[in-house]
């Protein structure tokens, strides 16, 4: 609830500013224009700088990173500007402090960006582990993988996938294709594949996961599964029925019916961020997963400013990156691992 608010509270001040700022740069506010651009600058320096911790934490995010180099750099050039042109000692001094600040804050931006490395798209932590062996992997690990959404995003990863138990003890991943809905795969022929086409890293629980958990995991796994084709085939004859009542040619319903076939993979929910109990998008998928297993993350998928609507807050698999129900399996886990194996 509380992040909800804050949330809210956040996001409202950012309409707030920048409908102030749209109005002060159409002259529709009584203010001169260095008291303006040092009012406008303390306005968006204040926001900034209540923001910072957050926005550093989720560098990663492409949306965290606009949200501060946009204010950095209009606070630079305003509060640069009211010190040029103001009167006043107390308005330059006012523009000299935030000129600082924003300074600052610019320096300690370029100091956290050092923290990450260029990883297809987007940013990964310097210290994280890519790429890490199947054997790696543990029950209800997270993997996290380039693909197509990571490319749209500019992100470095777009596509998750949970870890779970096979009938015969063998690693699996569960999730959710576009072309296929929900699949369940062996986890080294999806390693393989992306090993040719891209990079993944693995997230793995802060906290220990109980035996029963890791028990349920492949059979809650397995009811999704069903949950999921059962509302394909549903979804798939009520369109057909439709289709087939229209006054069209024949071999336009059929153009129409094989366009329109559900796959199983939540197209809305790829947009607002909602789950539901049938359909998931891949990161969609393992977060039910989660939370069917009792086992608490962030809250995601919140809404449009914070309030429960659904619109705009997809589920976007860089922001698991600074969720702290999970650790990023980094080059120390590597090294463990190759010393336990070279001493096997």
């Amino acid at each position: 609830m509380l992040y909800r608010l804050r949330k809210t509270a956040v996001s409202f001040a950012y309409l707030a500013l920048i409908w102030l700022t749209w109005q002060w740069f159409q002259g529709d506010t009584a203010w001169t224009f260095s008291i303006g651009c040092v009012t406008v600058s303390g306005l968006w320096l204040a926001l900034t700088w209540f923001q910072l911790g957050h926005l550093f934490d989720t560098y990663f995010d492409g949306f965290s990173r606009l949200k501060m180099l946009l204010p950095i750099t209009v606070g630079l050039a305003l509060s640069g500007l009211a010190l040029w042109t103001a009167g006043p000692v107390e308005l330059k001094a006012a523009a000299g402090f935030e000129l600082l600040v924003w300074l600052v804050i610019y320096i300690r931006y370029r100091i956290n960006r050092k923290k990450y490395i260029t990883q297809g798209h987007g940013p990964l932590p310097k210290n994280a582990w890519v790429n890490p062996p199947v054997e790696v992997l543990q029950d209800l690990d997270l993997v996290l993988t380039s693909g197509r959404m990571a490319d749209r995003l500019h992100e470095s990863v777009g596509h998750g996938e949970v870890a779970v138990r096979g009938p015969r003890g063998e690693m699996m991943l569960l999730s959710t294709y576009m072309e296929k809905g929900v699949v369940l795969h062996r986890a080294d022929l999806v390693a393989s594949k992306l090993l040719k086409r891209g990079h993944y890293i693995v997230l793995r629980l802060a906290e220990p996961v109980s035996d029963l958990k890791k028990e349920l995991a492949p059979e809650l796994g397995q009811i999704m599964l069903e949950q999921n084709i059962a509302y394909r085939d549903a979804t798939n004859r009520r369109r057909e029925k439709v289709i087939s009542k229209l006054p069209l040619p024949g071999f336009i319903k059929r153009w129409l019916t094989a366009k329109l076939k559900a796959t199983g993979y939540d197209w809305v929910g790829l947009v607002i961020g909602q789950r539901h109990e049938d359909r998931w998008t891949c990161i969609g998928i393992c977060l039910e997963l989660y939370h069917r297993l009792g086992i608490k993350t962030s809250q995601y998928g919140t809404g449009l400013l914070g309030l429960g609507t659904g619109i705009l807050d997809p589920i976007k698999p860089a922001r698991f990156l600074s969720d702290r129900a999970f650790r990023i399996l980094t080059v120390e886990d590597r090294a463990a691992f190759e010393k336990a194996r070279a001493e096997a």
